[in-house]
């Protein structure tokens, strides 16, 4: 070989040496231990730090429907009547008539059947005691005396009340009956008769609507089969009259027929609750 390709051979054995030191390699063993990038679904090195848990979720309640409130109930039509057959007892003398209510109310408040009152010396007796209890100028039996009566021989406690108002004083009558279940005396004629309410019908039972109506009233008129010819006929025994058929005979009472503190209005002999001991 000559000198110059000689140089030329060396040159570029030093340059193929250079080139290959400058070249990175990698050995298959150290290819086998290179770990992959991790993912975002692998589980964190042991030592890592957790990452900060999120805002819990918030839960919206489902809206509950309002319970629907029951209607209110209806008033119903009612009927109460202490009346049995054979309570009716019709007044002896034209002046009898609180005697003879007195013996009817005794039977409409004993159902037993086995102690009515209908004996005409007996009713004698009652208008005595009735009348030695009141205090009138017309020398009768009052209100008072009635009621005065009725309590004495066993049926009370009774007082006497009067209402202003014509419907107040039906429903505070039928209200007792239904209360105490004993009859309700009635002040007839301005303060000049006597009649038994026995019963009642109404739109509501009084012990469930404090606002019922009357619309109907079982009546017993110690005159029948007699009557008035200023005040018409008396109903017969247990008949029912209308507020309005009523009205006729039962109005307001006249104050100067006898001396009393009470207020003019309608008049009742009126049962009175037992007391409590």
């Amino acid at each position: 070989m000559t000198g110059a390709p000689a140089r030329l051979l060396a040159w570029l054995l030093v340059l193929a040496c250079l080139l290959t030191a400058c070249s990175p390699t990698i050995g298959l063993d150290e290819a086998a231990t290179v770990s992959p990038a991790p993912t975002s679904s692998a589980p964190p090195a042991a030592g890592d730090a957790a990452p900060a848990p999120g805002p819990a979720p918030t839960l919206t309640p489902v809206p509950t429907q309002a319970p629907v409130p029951a209607p209110p109930p209806v008033p119903q039509p009612f009927a109460l009547n202490l009346y049995q057959e054979g309570d009716f007892v019709p007044q002896y003398t034209f002046d009898w008539c609180v005697a003879a209510s007195i013996q009817i109310a005794h039977n409409l408040i004993d159902d037993t059947g086995g102690g009515t009152w209908t004996d005409r010396g007996q009713q004698g007796d009652l208008w005595e005691m009735a009348r030695a209890r009141s205090s009138n100028s017309f020398n009768g039996a009052n209100p008072f005396g009635w009621a005065q009566v009725l309590t004495e021989v066993g049926m009370g406690p009774y007082g006497v009340l009067s209402i202003p108002d014509y419907e107040d004083a039906l429903q505070t009558a039928a209200r007792a009956i239904a209360d105490t279940g004993r009859p309700v005396g009635l002040v007839m004629w301005r303060g000049r008769h006597a009649w038994v309410m026995s019963g009642f019908e109404s739109l509501g039972d009084p012990g469930q609507f404090p606002e019922f109506s009357v619309t109907g009233i079982r009546v017993q008129d110690p005159l029948h089969p007699n009557g008035s010819e200023q005040w018409g006929p008396s109903p017969a025994p247990n008949s029912l009259l209308t507020p309005e058929q009523l009205a006729t005979q039962f109005v307001v009472r006249e104050p100067r027929r006898w001396s009393s503190d009470l207020p003019t209005g309608y008049l009742l002999v009126l049962p009175l609750a037992e007391a409590k001991s």
